[in-house]
């Protein structure tokens, strides 16, 4: 029984701890934004890593994730006789949820991973080592810069997953549910509120510092050699994946006190 405790102890200590050095990791990261030197030129790479580099899967996902709301949508709207509401469901579920959401996961598992491992990498080849025997501040150097690209990054391709998407169900709609163009964009346009915009464009700014300090965050704590730079990785997507989740339910409830 004793062992029990001790071992249930241990995994809470551990938990507190993780929790504690992520909470310092994250206002020294942006602490950072407000004393030089600012690293321009890093911010810039990463945002063309990040936002360009995602473009692809962002669209890609936008696109089917719109096409398939498309046809649940009307498959269950069917039976009221409201087929011609397929715009606004396609359009309103992507912009206030699964667009923010779908974003942070698909650029979580290929930018937070990256991160992890980049920066890993350079914690088992005592690089960091080397930037602190140099003078240069490995969080200040590595880690804002990233939170920076990725916050600025994420919104853009949310709103871009957002646009292909509806895109996606006007498909759909138009060829496959025989539903005129005038009566799928005029249902997006009109039901589409403020809040809702406000919402979908919110969340991003929220997921993209959570994508940025967990991947950095999980690299910097690499220990072990190349293993550990694998532990990381998965640690990073798996964190990051989890609290952008938690977080969602969060915003979500909020919004929906407050702005409704």
């Amino acid at each position: 029984m004793n062992d029990l405790l001790d071992v249930i102890l241990g995994a809470f200590l551990n938990v507190v701890i993780e929790v504690q050095q992520y909470t310092f990791h994250v206002i020294r990261s942006f602490a950072n934004l407000f004393r030089g030197p600012r690293y321009l030129g890093d911010t810039l790479v990463q945002m063309d890593v990040i936002g360009v580099g995602s473009l692809l899967i962002i669209c890609l996902t936008g696109f089917f994730t719109g096409a398939v709301l498309a046809m649940q949508s009307a498959k269950s709207l069917e039976s009221f006789g409201a087929v011609g509401l397929t715009g606004q469901l396609v359009a309103v579920s992507l912009v206030r949820e699964l667009g923010p959401v779908l974003s942070a996961l698909m650029v979580a598992g290929r930018n937070a991973s990256g991160m992890a491992s980049e920066i890993g990498s350079m914690v088992v080849s005592d690089q960091i080592l080397a930037m602190r025997a140099l003078g240069t501040d490995p969080s200040k150097k590595l880690s804002t810069p990233r939170l920076v690209a990725t916050v600025t990054m994420l919104p853009v391709l949310t709103a871009i997953a957002d646009f292909i998407g509806i895109f996606g169900g006007y498909i759909v709609s138009r060829f496959l549910l025989h539903i005129s163009s005038a009566l799928y964009w005029s249902t997006v346009y009109h039901n589409l509120s403020y809040n809702d915009l406000l919402e979908g464009l919110l969340k991003p700014f929220i997921f993209g510092a959570i994508i940025a300090t967990v991947g950095c965050h999980c690299g910097f704590r690499t220990y072990g050699g190349t293993q550990g730079v694998g532990r990381s990785t998965t640690q990073a997507v798996v964190a990051a994946s989890i609290l952008i989740i938690t977080v969602d339910a969060v915003i979500t409830r909020i919004v929906l006190v407050f702005l409704r």
